[in-house]
């Protein structure tokens, strides 16, 4: 096999030369920041050196197999193109567990995904670049798509070299490389509680906009609402940084959950639907500030339960945006990625994914943001936007970019349309006609933060799959 080498660290000093295919199926988390699961990846070369990657889940069709290959082979080689150079060669990755761990299940799903290892190695070359390796990572194992001799590449496949020991393992903890979890266990971070929160949760949100509602229909100022939701966010955050740390990411976020009240998370939840303040609230994106409002937000996604599924796109978002800007770019994408799944039309994770994939430094836009944050005391107010923001209507929306990202403008897809607060009052007047009359208790409150929340199962303790429009 051709020898690969891959800088470590960000000064590149460190180098690693990868020999065989168990290196190379090691080093895949390192190359991505996370273990993949459920995922095909593409890895260019260029004179040996690692280049740019791509991934996507592996459909779960085998008629569609045929039309991923292409799209990401042509994204993979077309991007190389525009930035390095066309590759050499590319590195094919399959990884998929099986649902019964074990040895033979494992090379069942190798076989299995034979087919689409072969699309893909015949998707590049009818691009003119060679797959030189494909690699199927399955319960520990890997196979060897390209490799006929069993001598090196047994048909039950060659472990995978764990535990920290290893060369590689070894110069990345030396580099400062650390893996995070799978990209399923990111996610799970982020999606909607499955608990008995949940219906706590859905009667606060419903009394929440039973509250809110009128009082945006009556006229009241958008400024009034939007202080009282960042006064209270930051309330929220103070209790966030006086709690005790953890590192373990389960118990940081039950703890996180007992210090978030139901009433809290429904009105910040509701009040983050404006973009203004939503704007404001991605100021908060530096140092201890930020960390502690990474917190609040991802609990705020977890809180947007049954039918406030689609609300999550505004806390989504700036976990996204706030996990980019502290350099964490896997939790940024996995955000991005669920908050456009929840509303595909929303334009700030919109211009966050494009930007992300364009490969723009987050840096102009905080710059962007700490201007707005030093000079809004000077800035003259806006009288239309008082006036139209909350209406029904187009109008109120149309043509107009995010306020918190003229950095990203230059990225924003033809036509988007951010739906702002209008559309989501208007879905939340909809959604209390239906069901507001007809619940049980829906106009109470629940306690206040104090109480300890019941504790999640510590296994698949969430929903993988956002709820979208179409379900209703």
């Amino acid at each position: 096999m051709t020898n690969h080498s891959e800088p470590a660290g960000t000064t590149g000093a460190a180098k690693i030369t990868l020999r065989t295919a168990g290196e190379l199926a090691e080093a895949l988390p390192y190359l991505l920041g996370f273990r993949p699961d459920d995922s095909v990846v593409l890895v260019a070369l260029h004179k040996g050196r690692f280049g740019g990657r791509v991934r996507l889940g592996i459909p779960e069709r085998a008629e569609d197999w045929p039309s991923v290959a292409q799209q990401m082979a042509r994204c993979l080689i077309g991007e190389c193109e525009r930035r390095d150079g066309r590759p050499d060669s590319v590195v094919a990755f399959l990884c998929q567990d099986a649902a019964t761990p074990g040895m033979d299940p494992a090379r069942r799903v190798m076989e299995r995904l034979r087919p689409l290892a072969q699309l893909l190695r015949t998707a590049c070359g009818s691009l003119d670049v060679p797959v030189t390796e494909a690699l199927c990572l399955s319960d520990g194992r890997y196979w060897s798509y390209c490799c006929p001799r069993p001598e090196c590449c047994p048909p039950e496949g060659n472990v995978i070299v764990t535990g920290g020991t290893s060369v590689m393992a070894a110069t990345a903890a030396y580099a400062g490389i650390h893996v995070r979890g799978s990209a399923q266990e990111a996610r799970a971070r982020l999606a909607p509680l499955e608990t008995a929160l949940v219906a706590e949760q859905t009667r606060a949100l419903d009394a929440a906009a039973m509250d809110l509602v009128p009082r945006i229909f009556a006229g009241v100022s958008r400024e009034e609402v939007e202080a009282e939701t960042l006064d209270l966010a930051r309330r929220v955050m103070g209790r966030l940084a006086d709690a005790p740390d953890t590192d373990a990411e389960l118990d940081a976020d039950l703890r996180d959950d007992e210090l978030l009240a139901h009433d809290e998370a429904a009105t910040l939840i509701l009040g983050l639907q404006d973009r203004s303040t939503r704007d404001r609230a991605a100021e908060w994106m530096e140092g201890a500030e930020a960390s502690c409002a990474l917190r609040l937000w991802r609990a705020l996604a977890r809180r947007c339960v049954g039918p406030y599924g689609e609300h999550a796109a505004a806390p989504l978002s700036l976990a996204g945006w706030i996990a980019w800007s502290l350099g964490d770019t896997v939790e940024a994408d996995q955000a991005l990625e669920m908050a456009l799944t929840v509303d595909p039309r929303y334009v700030f994770a919109q211009l966050l994914n494009a930007a992300r994939a364009d490969g723009i430094d987050p840096e102009p836009v905080r710059r962007s943001l700490r201007g707005k944050r030093a000079g809004r005391e000077t800035e003259p107010p806006d009288g239309d936007t008082e006036a139209t923001e909350y209406l029904d209507g187009e109008e109120a929306s149309a043509g107009r970019e995010p306020g918190c990202a003229p950095a990203l403008a230059a990225v924003m897809p033809p036509g988007a349309v951010d739906p702002g607060v209008s559309r989501a009052a208007r879905g939340l007047e909809a959604a209390l006609r239906r069901r507001g009359a007809g619940r049980h208790r829906a106009g109470t409150r629940p306690a206040r933060a104090g109480g300890r929340a019941p504790r999640r199962p510590s296994g698949h303790r969430r929903a993988g799959r956002q709820r979208t429009r179409d379900d209703g």
